[in-house]
């Protein structure tokens, strides 16, 4: 078995998609190396070659011959009088394979006649009910179903929770259905000088010297016991003894020769990933020099990664493109492999970078053409005129000198809700709909970091909360392709952060990162998932501080306000709209550089400056409300916390005269909803 496996040669250069039975998408063959549950058996284990789905966000991984499991199995063994037929369908909780006992998972075999069913590896690989001669054991062994009380394996010794072998003759020997056919030495085709042993994982640990990873798949092997060769210090997991690595492997999209294991350990450099260290025996081709990991075989020509809106394409030799990656922000060398982008010159991306599992959408891409007509949002009709796709129904004109709309803090862009008193503005020849200039240029289709899916850009008018800085928005905003991730939604004003991103409060670029329990070094506190980070300062920014609006115009000062920061946290400065100091621990705040003014951050802006006043907002499906202006002469009350009012937009209950709402945490208490 061993010995035909090795000399098996991969060839998975023919892209055509085969339509399974196992699967509901089309297969694809694949020569890429991976360490990953094959989908079909459900057994966790490397996999050398198989079939891999590349329907977004599916990403199924399949053992070759578990993906070409036939459709129909007839005289099984444990059921001859009616044939099985493979079904995909989801199988009812704690339903037990009728071979084994263990619980059944989807794909499986079932008899459409009568209630018989049975997994995956009992229906094509039925245990037989004895062994006379096995492997592991000196005397013969019977098959028993999926046991009450777990025991011990004999082999690896692992506790045994489903079905097992036991011995006849020994009292309380047992062993996994997939040890009863592992020896306890091996003569190993990739190992041909020493037998390998099984030794205890313990043992290995113990010496220091001693190899601890598989010499093959490079993972620490799971089990407590694995084979192991004393005198060549060769380790091997027992995955990659039942299922070895081919000896030889085609791939022209890697190499234009056949590549060959090497047998002997040896320190190189991958020409794929440029990563140098024992990760894994490497493939080499004898007559160009090129060493390779074996699960740097087989990437994808061009894929998608949600760290840049268009296709990478993976080059062999990157030259002098970029030479910092675009997903970790180290140097990239030009003489390994890496991907780089067609439209942007020095984007480029480690190859092991662009396959980390959060980046890659899991698509092979190579002859898609890039979708590049979706991305823009308008039209060119004219001289400084677009056709907008939020506003078809009218042409927008740059007004490069707002000035007649500058007192008008009712008038604001309808994208990200801010007012149009600062910057270019895109106006309507024909209504009163504006947009920022930055705002009319937001791509239609972006990617984020945090999800594999792109994400399209909408104009829908109601409100929701932004994933990322928690702000309740009502401009435009990007949501998710998917319809179970519709309720993930992006305010354009997060939309709109790239890396890496300068900010006036710290001199180094900054990256997106989860916060991991950090607080933000400005507001102090703790973002719910993201947030922007230099490593060398150990500095961090929340998202909802990072969206502060440079300039801003405010009801109290006749100048625009400019945000301004006081890392030193000296003190002594108190807010000309709430009368209180400012609290020294947080740094940013809003200054008039003519008259002197200070305001805190909460009070120009409040939790519903991203609403727009006029309009009226059903929250949480529960009650409508009104967005109001809070400029009167006389501030009114807030009907929970009964505060005067003193952001500059506040919420009116429209069932109630006098139902004001001045704080999101007062929006929750009245709703009853618990407020974090």
């Amino acid at each position: 078995m061993i010995k035909q496996n090795l000399l098996f040669t991969y060839n998975m250069n023919i892209t055509r998609a085969y339509k399974l039975p196992i699967h509901n998408h089309p297969l694809f063959p694949s020569a890429m190396f991976r360490y990953v549950e094959c989908d079909g058996c459900h057994v966790k284990e490397p996999i050398y070659g198989g079939y891999i789905c590349n329907e977004l966000n599916c990403y199924g991984f399949f053992h070759k011959e578990c993906a070409e499991a036939p459709p129909e199995i007839n005289h099984h063994p444990s059921h001859s009088e009616h044939p099985l037929l493979l079904t995909n369908d989801s199988q009812p909780k704690d339903s037990p394979c009728d071979c084994c006992g263990k619980n059944l998972l989807s794909p499986c075999y079932t008899c459409p006649t009568c209630e018989f069913k049975v997994d995956l590896i009992c229906g094509m690989k039925p245990s037989p009910p004895a062994i006379e001669h096995p492997m592991c054991h000196d005397h013969s062994l019977v098959f028993l179903k999926k046991r009450e009380v777990e025991v011990p394996c004999e082999a690896c010794k692992e506790s045994i929770g489903g079905p097992s072998y036991s011995c006849i003759e020994c009292h309380n020997v047992y062993f996994h259905l997939d040890c009863v056919h592992l020896p306890k030495k091996v003569n190993h085709p990739c190992h041909p000088s020493h037998p390998l042993k099984v030794v205890a994982s313990e043992s290995l640990a113990d010496n220091q010297d001693a190899e601890k990873i598989c010499c093959f798949c490079g993972v620490q092997p799971e089990k407590k016991v694995c084979y192991h060769c004393s005198v060549c210090n060769f380790t091997v997991c027992f995955g990659c003894i039942k299922n070895p690595p081919p000896l030889v492997i085609e791939n022209t999209k890697t190499h234009k020769h056949p590549l060959r294991l090497l047998l002997s350990r040896i320190a190189f450099t991958c020409k794929v990933c440029g990563i140098e260290g024992y990760r894994s025996k490497p493939y080499i081709c004898v007559k160009c020099d090129f060493l390779v990991h074996g699960d740097c075989i087989g990437l994808p020509r061009v894929i998608n990664i949600n760290r840049h809106d268009h296709q990478i394409s993976f080059t062999q030799h990157l030259g002098r493109r970029g030479t910092q990656c675009g997903f970790c922000w180290r140097d990239v060398s030009q003489y390994y492999g890496a991907y780089f982008c067609s439209v942007c010159p020095n984007y480029t991306v480690h190859s092991l970078c662009a396959f980390n599992y959060n980046a890659w959408d899991g698509v092979d891409l190579e002859g898609i053409p890039e979708r590049s007509e979706d991305i823009s949002p308008f039209k060119v009709v004219g001289h400084n005129l677009i056709n907008h796709f939020s506003h078809n129904k009218h042409t927008l004109r740059l007004l490069k000198d707002n000035v007649d709309i500058q007192d008008d803090e009712c008038i604001r862009c309808e994208a990200c809700i801010h007012p149009v008193q600062v910057g270019q503005i895109y106006s309507c020849t024909e209504c009163c709909f504006v947009l920022h200039e930055k705002c009319a240029n937001l791509p239609m289709m972006k990617r984020f970091l945090f999800d594999r899916a792109p994400y399209m850009l909408e104009c829908d008018r109601s409100a929701t909360y932004c994933k990322l800085c928690g702000m309740l928005c009502a401009g435009f905003r990007y949501t998710s392709e998917r319809d179970m991730l519709r309720y993930h939604y992006i305010d354009v004003n997060c939309g709109s952060l790239f890396e890496p991103f300068s900010h006036n409060a710290h001199s180094h670029p900054l990256y997106f990162v989860i916060s991991e329990n950090n607080y933000c070094d400005a507001c102090k506190r703790f973002p719910h998932d993201y947030m922007l980070r230099c490593d060398k300062c150990d500095f961090d920014l929340c998202l909802y501080c990072v969206t502060l609006p440079e300039k801003i115009w405010h009801m109290s000062d006749e100048h625009p306000l400019t945000l301004s920061c006081d890392q030193n946290g000296s003190g002594g400065i108190w807010c000309d709209v709430c009368e209180a100091e400012l609290d020294p621990r947080k740094w940013f705040f809003y200054t008039c550089s003519e008259c002197g003014v200070v305001l805190h951050v909460q009070c120009v802006l409040g939790d519903f400056s991203r609403l727009k006043p006029g309009w009226l907002y059903t929250l949480f499906e529960r009650r409508e409300y009104e967005v109001v202006l809070n400029n009167r002469n006389t501030r009114p009350f807030c009907s929970h916390c009964h505060s005067r009012c003193k952001v500059p937009v506040i919420l009116k209950d429209s069932g109630k005269d006098n139902g004001y709402i001045c704080s999101n945490s007062c929006l929750f208490s009245c709703l009853g909803i618990k407020f974090v």
